[in-house]
């Protein structure tokens, strides 16, 4: 990866409490685009003690998982790299992940980035996609995109990497996968402003638009939602601590059905103009009202509150 990604947004909060998945022979499948960063995440994931094995064809992650398990806690941990460089060895990862997945504890984490980072980074090192045979760059991430569409569809973590230089994304996965007691799920809840993009990562989006704005009061304008003169005033609106108490409500059967679906990690989207005022405040007060929930653990990041 180059310099220039999400998961890259440079958040603020608290360091985010990952899901551990208890007992020997864990296994978590690193899988996605060519270009997104999967070696940074192996690298990453081998630095936490896991065991990483690169390149591996879908067919002998059933030989592995039994190594595993005769193994005990000799492996605890194993991430496996697949991709498409097995070529037609990849299309049967689908069925045989779901075959694994019957009783085992087996996760899929999938890397992605735009189309135009992609062909950037394939660019800056100068090598071309594995797919692209006599075609362009492009035509090689778009074979691709189809070739992964089922597999990153049942994915349990989507990683966008389109923001994210290596140490950020290596800064990602150690967040993600360090060891943080019994949490069964992690969601993240996110402020950001609608002006700059939807956060591509994000599995539910509310807007805070339905509030009056901060940003037009003139002693209120260079604050932001961490200061406690913007948040007396945006709880004060009305509406405000109804939607926080509604949306918590109908967000715990969410969460609990994640948990039972086996999905490590969501997160929520907070939204307002320019993510400074009114979603940051919403979000530290959302993830308040879900902080207590048994078996989730939850994380505040801003995308957007030190943009310009």
């Amino acid at each position: 990866m180059t310099d220039a990604e999400h998961i890259a947004p440079e958040y603020g909060g608290p360091v985010p409490i990952a899901p551990e998945y208890p007992g020997p022979g864990e296994v978590l499948i690193v899988t996605g685009m060519s270009g997104a960063g999967r070696s940074t995440a192996a690298d990453a994931l081998e630095d936490l003690g896991w065991y990483v094995v690169d390149n591996l064809p879908p067919q002998m992650l059933r030989p592995l998982l039994e190594l595993t398990e005769l193994a005990g806690g000799a492996l605890p941990r194993v991430a496996v790299v697949v991709d498409v460089r097995g070529r037609e060895l990849f299309r049967e990862l689908p069925a045989i992940t779901r075959a694994l997945r019957d009783g085992r504890p087996v996760r899929v984490m999938f890397l992605d980035a735009s189309d135009e980072v992609l062909v950037r980074r394939f660019e800056a090192v100068r090598r071309p996609h594995p797919l692209q045979g006599d075609g362009t760059i492009l035509d090689g991430i778009n074979q691709e995109r189809l070739r992964l569409a089922a597999v990153r569809e049942s994915a349990d973590i989507i990683v966008d990497t389109s923001a994210f230089n290596i140490h950020q994304l290596a800064t990602q996965v150690i967040d993600l996968f360090a060891a943080a007691g019994a949490a069964r799920h992690s969601v993240t809840i996110m402020s950001f402003g609608f002006k700059y993009g939807l956060p591509p990562d994000a599995d539910l989006v509310a807007d805070m638009r339905f509030l009056p704005n901060p940003f037009w009061n003139d002693e209120l304008r260079s604050f932001t939602g961490e200061d406690d003169n913007v948040r007396d005033f945006v709880l004060e609106q009305q509406g405000a601590r109804e939607f926080l108490d509604s949306y918590a409500a109908a967000l715990v059967p969410v969460l609990e059905g994640y948990q039972r679906e086996n999905k490590g990690h969501s997160v929520v989207a907070i939204g307002c103009t320019g993510g400074k005022h009114r979603s940051v405040v919403m979000a530290h007060e959302l993830a308040a009202r879900l902080s207590s929930l048994p078996g989730v653990a939850v994380r505040v990041k801003h995308r957007d509150l030190g943009r310009e």
